[in-house]
């Protein structure tokens, strides 16, 4: 069963880190990008970042560049996503997607989605 599981979500202060991970089970990432979405309540779902499949190109939005990294070990079939310098707006429900070798920032491109893991910013 092809399964992407998210990890690491929880509540921290603002100006704190988290690093979420997004690993697949049942096939390899070697040939997908990986994207990470949130949503926050009320909102639409937006895109975060994304990696290719071999992770020589990546992309941020311009509301979480310079704070949030994205990187990947194929080795262990994970990518993840160091979150610095949080601030409340970053709240929301973070979700990886997994599309063939290359990033879209098309939703809709992306054929394996996992559950998400709840990111809270607050004090």
């Amino acid at each position: 069963q092809l399964q992407l599981v998210e990890s690491g979500g929880g509540l921290v202060q603002p100006g704190g880190s988290l690093r979420l991970s997004c690993a697949a089970s049942g096939f390899t990432l070697d040939y997908y990008a990986i994207g990470w979405f949130r949503q926050a309540p009320g909102k639409e779902r937006e895109g975060v970042s994304c990696i290719s499949n071999n992770g020589g190109r990546s992309n941020y939005a311009d509301s979480v560049k310079g704070r949030f990294t994205i990187s990947r070990d194929n080795t262990k079939n994970t990518v993840y996503l160091q979150l610095n310098n949080l601030k409340p707006e970053d709240t929301g429900f973070y979700y990886c997607a997994a599309r063939s070798y290359i990033c879209s920032v098309y939703q809709g491109a992306y054929n394996y989605w996992g559950q998400g893991t709840q990111v809270t910013v607050s004090s």
